[in-house]
């Protein structure tokens, strides 16, 4: 028949069985989620994990119990149990691979090793991954020195991490009572904001991504005559944890060259969210400036710096000196008829560091 599904409480007549074979089980159960050791990683830190792996006697590695979900099977180590790492007389050394292996020929899933091949800079074979066949997850990378030398493991399990939420709204009230690791989506179902993404790590909340359209902002112009609001607009989504890319356009529509004010010496914008000031960061900008006005040229490169400090929520603007050319100038004054563009990447403060 050219139809087959599974399972179901009888067979009929359109395709449908009940009896499900080790092979077709394998082809539905591994859809069901990843290979992965049966334990989430919720905590900041560990002293021991399942299948802990150590060298007995030169050749032998021992494994320490644990649980694991394999190509669709399920697969519990109740004491510790060793695999033989074949010897290594040739004159290279070789990488080989402990797994966790599904073999539906014998019906069962157990430890095994595989041998990888001898060279100058050798590579561990690739684990087998065949429905039907042999389904193998990798525990460690084994490094068995050439001339019978001495092996060395390397962890490589995945485990299992807490499932993705979602929350209608109010996203960041609910992550605070979900386990570290834990990706949560705000749907935004209220329209109050936009939908993003967070993550609760051991550092803390963050917004680890915007998913939907950019968020607006206004910035403000420090330091000096400024803009009316209507022509200052910003754009800003986060990008990854605590980093923002951010855009903003500053138009004097006037006919009169706008200026610092006494007592300042600089121009700044204001940020979308406050930089974290560790070290300092720069993002650019440019000047259109069609009728070079205030002695300046058509366009004017700009360098914006976020000044280091605990937090900053304000760039500061800087221009190609007119007298030192190699230098740069601050920016005291916004020409008439002239259009300031920004863009950048910076890392934000939301760890409060």
């Amino acid at each position: 028949m050219a139809e087959i599904s599974y399972p179901f409480n009888v067979d009929n007549a359109n395709g449908g069985t009940a009896v499900v074979s080790q092979t077709q089980w394998q082809s539905m159960a591994h859809m069901w989620g990843g290979d992965r050791v049966d334990f989430q990683l919720t905590s900041t830190t560990y002293t021991t994990l399942p299948f802990e792996g150590r060298v007995l006697n030169s050749r032998l590695v021992e494994v320490q119990p644990g649980k694991a979900f394999v190509g669709g099977f399920y697969y519990q180590l109740t004491s510790p149990q060793s695999v033989a790492v074949p010897e290594n007389p040739g004159d290279k050394p070789r990488m080989d691979l402990v797994v966790i292996q599904a073999d539906i020929s014998k019906g069962s899933v157990n430890l095994a090793v595989r041998t990888g091949t001898p060279g100058a800079t050798p590579v561990a074979p690739q684990p087998r991954r065949q429905a039907g066949g042999i389904w193998e997850m990798p525990l460690y990378e084994v490094s068995a020195g050439a001339r019978n030398g001495p092996i060395a493991l390397t962890p490589c399990a995945p485990f299992d991490v807490p499932a993705p939420a979602a929350y209608p709204w109010n996203m960041a009230a609910g992550l605070k009572y979900m386990p570290v690791g834990t990706f949560v989506m705000d749907m935004d179902s209220n329209t109050s904001d936009t939908q993003y993404e967070g993550f609760k790590s051991r550092d803390g909340y963050t917004v680890s991504r915007t998913l939907g359209k950019s968020l607006s902002y206004t910035p403000s112009i420090v330091g000096g005559q400024s803009p009316s609001a209507p022509y200052r607009v910003g754009r800003f989504r986060w990008i990854a944890p605590n980093t923002v890319f951010f855009s903003a356009s500053i138009r004097n529509i006037t006919n009169t060259d706008l200026r610092v004010s006494k007592g300042n010496w600089v121009y700044g914008i204001t940020l979308p969210e406050p930089a974290n000031g560790k070290t300092g960061q720069v993002v650019s900008g440019i000047i259109d400036n069609g009728s070079t006005a205030a002695g300046l040229p058509n366009v004017v490169d700009l360098k914006l710096k976020i000044s280091r400090g605990n937090t900053a929520s304000t760039a500061y603007m800087w221009m190609p000196g007119t007298k030192a050319t190699n230098g740069l100038d601050a920016l005291t004054v916004i020409p008439r008829k002239s259009e300031i563009t920004i863009s950048g990447t910076y890392e934000a403060a939301q760890f409060k560091e």
